[in-house]
This record gives C-alpha cells, sequence and structure tokens, in this order.
C-alpha cells in the first residue's frame, strides 16, 4: 500500500465512521450542531446497539490493518484520533452503562436528551421543519424502545439507582405538568410561514408523544422503582459487567490507562496540595487563613450569594467581555461565532450543573451557549461564577470547540467533538479557569477562591467517582467526602454525586485532563526557556481540534523541537 493509498483509505474510514457515529447518536449530533441528522432519533434497543458494535467494530479492525510504515506524520495524527474515537464508541455500545442508570442526566439518559437536543436544532427552511416533524413523529416508537430496553436490563439484574429513577421521574413529570403551548418540543423558531407545522407539531406532542412518556413514566414507577438499587449500592461495580464497564469507562473518559485505584490516590494528593492555597488567598479575600473558616465562610456568608438571577447573568456576561477582551494577547486569532449566555430551563434546574456549554452549529445559524442555572439566585454563589464562565465560554469550551469548527482541512469527524474526548475537552475547560488567573481576568480575591473551589471539587471527583463505581462506596459517603473537602451547599453535593452515579467516570476527565495539560506547558517552558510563548503553546493545544491526550503529547513535543 503506497501512502496515497493509506491516505485515501484512512478519510474513507473517518466518513464512515463519522456517519455511523452519528446515526447511533443523532440527537448527540444536533447538540455538537453537526447538520443531517435532525431529522432522526436513532436506536436504543439492544438490537440497535449490537448494530452499531458490527458496523463500528468493522471500520476499527480496518484501520489497525493500516501499515504504519505508509502513514506520515499528520497521518499517525489522524490514525491515532480516529482509533480513540472508534474505541470510545465501541465502548459506549458494548457496555451500555445508560441502560442500568435510568436517570434524567443530560448527555446520558435518552429521554432526557430529547428535551435537551431537539429544542436546539436549527430550522432555518422548509426542509429542516420537515426533519422536526419526522424527529417528533418518531418520538412515541422512540421512548417505547427507551422503556423496553430498561425492562430489559432491569431483568438481567442490571438496576438502576433509586435516585437515579426518582430523578427520571420529576423531569418527565416536570415537562408533562406543563401547558401544551410551552412545552420545549415545540419551542424551535420556525421560518416565516409555517404556523401549520407548529400546529402539526402541536398535534403529535399531545396526542402521541406525551402518551409515550406517560408510559414511560409508568415503566419507572411500577417496574424499576420497586427493584432499583438503593443508596448503598449507586456504584456501577454493584452490577453485572458493571466493574468492567467502568474500566473501560475510565479508559474512555480519560484517554489513558491510570486504574481507578490510581486516579483515587491522585484525587487525594490534590486536594492536600491546595490546602496551602486555600490559605493563602482566603487570608487576602476574608482575613483569615484557617481552611475550614474559609469553606464555613463560604458556605454560610449571605453575603456571598447572588440577590437575582439577572445578577447571575450579568456576572457571566461581564466575564465573558473581560475575556475577549484580551484573548488577541494569549490565543492566536480565531474567527469564530459569538457566545452567548443563556439562562436553564428551570424544569432541568433540580438535575442540572450549574452550567454547560453548548456548541454553535455548523451553518451559523445557532451561536455558542454558556448555559447558566440561574434559578433560586440567593442560594448561588457568586464568587463561582467568573470561574464558570471562563470554564464555559472564553477561553474555556467555546474558544475551543468553535475554533475546531473552524479548521476546515480537519474531516468532520474530528470538527465536532465534545464528550467523544472528555480529558482533553473538559481538562481544557478546567485549565482554562487557572489560565483565567494569568489573564488578569478574575475580579476579586472572592473570586479567585471560587477558582479554589472548583479546583477542590474536580480533586473530589477523582476520589468520590472512583470511590462510588470501583471502591463501593455509599451514596452517602461519597456526598460526606465532598461535604467535608469542599465550600459547596448540600443541594449542589447531592446534584454532583448523582451525576457521577448517573455518568460513570466522566467526572474523572477534568483534573486528569488539566495536569496533562499543564505538564505538557511546564515541560515546554522548561526546554525552550526564554523562546516559550504561552501564545504560541496554546496555539499549538488548539491546532488539531480535540485528540487524545497521547496525540497532544505528541503535537507538543514536535513543536517544543522546532520552536
Amino acid at each position: 500500500m503506497t501512502s496515497d493509498d493509506a491516505a485515501k483509505t484512512l478519510a474513507d474510514l473517518g466518513a464512515r465512521y463519522f456517519i455511523a457515529q452519528h446515526n447511533a447518536d443523532p440527537l448527540n449530533a444536533t447538540l455538537l450542531g453537526v447538520t443531517g441528522f435532525d431529522d432522526q432519533l436513532g436506536d436504543p434497543s439492544r438490537a440497535g446497539s449490537a448494530r452499531v458494535v458490527a458496523q463500528v467494530g468493522a471500520i476499527h479492525d480496518e484501520l489497525l490493518d493500516l501499515p504504519e510504515a505508509t502513514l506520515d506524520s499528520d497521518g499517525r495524527v489522524e490514525r491515532d484520533v480516529l482509533q480513540w474515537l472508534v474505541e470510545g464508541t465501541l465502548s459506549d455500545f458494548q457496555h451500555s452503562l445508560w441502560e442500568t442508570n435510568a436517570s434524567a442526566a443530560g448527555y446520558v439518559s435518552p429521554q432526557s436528551l430529547i428535551f435537551q437536543a431537539i429544542p436546539t436544532a436549527p430550522l432555518p427552511d422548509e426542509q429542516a421543519v420537515t426533519g422536526w416533524l419526522t424527529r417528533l413523529r418518531g418520538l412515541p416508537a422512540y421512548v417505547d424502545a427507551i422503556a423496553a430496553r430498561y425492562e430489559q436490563a432491569a431483568a438481567d439484574g442490571r438496576t438502576p439507582t433509586r435516585v437515579g429513577v426518582r430523578q427520571a421521574l420529576t423531569q418527565l413529570e416536570g415537562h408533562l405538568a406543563r401547558d401544551l403551548a410551552d412545552d420545549v418540543l415545540l419551542s424551535p423558531s420556525l421560518p416565516e410561514g409555517s404556523t401549520s407545522a407548529r400546529d402539526t407539531a402541536a398535534g403529535i406532542v399531545a396526542d402521541h408523544v406525551r402518551p409515550a412518556l406517560r408510559q414511560l413514566a409508568g415503566v419507572l414507577t411500577d417496574s424499576l422503582l420497586p427493584v432499583a438499587r438503593d443508596d448503598d449500592h449507586v456504584g456501577i461495580g454493584w452490577v453485572p459487567g458493571g466493574d468492567e464497564g467502568y474500566r473501560a469507562a475510565v479508559r474512555r473518559h480519560t484517554t489513558t490507562d491510570l486504574s481507578p485505584e490510581q486516579i483515587h490516590e491522585i484525587g487525594l494528593d490534590t486536594l492536600a496540595g491546595l490546602r496551602e492555597e486555600w490559605a493563602e488567598v482566603g487570608g487576602r479575600a476574608l482575613d483569615t487563613r484557617d481552611v475550614p473558616r474559609i469553606l464555613e465562610t463560604l458556605r454560610h456568608d449571605p453575603g456571598l450569594r447572588f440577590q437575582t438571577s439577572a445578577e447571575i447573568v450579568q456576572s457571566v456576561s461581564d466575564a465573558l467581555a473581560r475575556a475577549e477582551a484580551v484573548r488577541g494577547q494569549w490565543f492566536p486569532p480565531f474567527d469564530i461565532t459569538d457566545c452567548v449566555v443563556e439562562e436553564i430551563d428551570p424544569v432541568e434546574a433540580d438535575n442540572a450543573a450549574l452550567a454547560y456549554y453548548r456548541p454553535p452549529s455548523a451553518d451559523g445559524t445557532r451561536p455558542g451557549a454558556h448555559c447558566v442555572l440561574t434559578t433560586d439566585p440567593s442560594n448561588r454563589f457568586a464568587y463561582e461564577y467568573e470561574a464558570l464562565a471562563f470554564h464555559e465560554s472564553v477561553p474555556g469550551h467555546h474558544l475551543q470547540i468553535a475554533s475546531a469548527q473552524t479548521l476546515a482541512w480537519l474531516p468532520p469527524h474530528r470538527r465536532y467533538i465534545d464528550a467523544q474526548l472528555c480529558a482533553y475537552v473538559e481538562g481544557w475547560g478546567l485549565y482554562s479557569e487557572r489560565l483565567a488567573d494569568d489573564m488578569g481576568l478574575y475580579s476579586s480575591d472572592r473570586a479567585r477562591l471560587g477558582m479554589l473551589s472548583f479546583d477542590a471539587l474536580r480533586a473530589c471527583r477523582l476520589v468520590v467517582d472512583t470511590g462510588m463505581h470501583a471502591l463501593g462506596w455509599s451514596r452517602g459517603r461519597a456526598a460526606q467526602f465532598m461535604w467535608d473537602n469542599t465550600a459547596t451547599t448540600r443541594a449542589n453535593v447531592n446534584n454532583e454525586i448523582d451525576r457521577y452515579i448517573a455518568w460513570p467516570g466522566q467526572a474523572l476527565s477534568y483534573m486528569i485532563g488539566r495536569r496533562e495539560i499543564v505538564r505538557l506547558r511546564d515541560r515546554a517552558r522548561a526546554e525552550l526557556g526564554s523562546r516559550f510563548s504561552a501564545r504560541d503553546f496554546h496555539g499549538i493545544v488548539l491546532s488539531q481540534g480535540a485528540v487524545p491526550l497521547p496525540v497532544l503529547g505528541f503535537l507538543v513535543d514536535a513543536w517544543t523541537r522546532t520552536a
């Protein structure tokens, strides 16, 4: 095989993977801004998963057959990235951990993705509207298949958690309680003259979709809740195949070979290393170096809370504006779409993280969005939301993901990546929280305490995620550990813990990814000395879109040798 033949084969395999991945998970394609799949829903049955494994497995086998010697440096990068992506998809569908974890968690629960993704699909023309209606018409069968999958898993002993089932029921009941006119499935903006399409959609939702959702709620109540795992057995290791599935998830989400036990110890060591920094910043901001007192003050001082939802929106909007003002000093010029601030739907508030990022659509009709939780503002810590903004918008997810979409020379399967390579994407987001301090973006030492608070939270994730899923910790033990080692509220502790229960391994990606980015930066700085440029380093890190951590190391090392 010549090098040209190898390059063509590699391109063909990437194109096949792109189609297979998004046909398998078209709701996530919508969230990623990938067009062409907005009329689809996928097949959540076990037979559907088996078809994905067979199709993607064939791509994997062909990928492994490519002769190494025929690939140049760019080809090896492409091959390695594609191999990690393919293996991640295989892991997801082979283990299908979601079937054991009925929940309301975004990106994990298929019924939750319905409410998260369908309203975000852009409808610029009649073809898109037709696709939207097609998708709505397919929802009843899709929801029925989800219910059947949950029941089949439970019959095999792969029972869900009680806390997850109750969350799923609360979410479904919240959506079903809304007036039809306020149903989020009917919320997309239609092109002018499409009034009849809105009426058609309303009839589909009222007569077919809502009855299917009620039936799913009935399955959750009658079939799953009675057999659900209690709070002492929330880890995935308690179900058949769970231990193997968790170790696969750890590799998938961290793109490393670290074991759960190694990651657990990294979390403990990281928390210990934060104590001196807590004392230093706390001494300046709160006139005390006593760490337990600092944590108590951050938790209980009403002066550190927001008063209104508008204050939350203003805080994150101002932080984004400051970051944009100095972006050019720290990054190469990127011609990216805007990032807007959107408030998270109140129905999702009980199950939502404090914030998340939604990428722009490929056609430019939908901007990137920093989606932020603004309900119950008097229970939201004002000092945390600047760090959140830097993580989700600029210099964090928006800069990284939107810039990747502009790399027209990258194949499509590499331009639209989010959770598929979490260690890079979330590692970059967490790196951005600290980078923002170097950029002078925090407005005060109190805001820097928010940065430390999130550092502690991400370090705790390494401990409690592995604790529950690999070491058999109870939900209560995990929650108490996080309470003892962070400044967050009981409500947020519970939200965090329940998120890790629903999505095993994903929470490990943040700190593991950031540690590697920092390690590579520090090593490059040491080797280059005065020739090191943070701007150029960031340009290299962002130059190929999201990549697995081993590939990032290869790219940075190659840059260091030639800088």
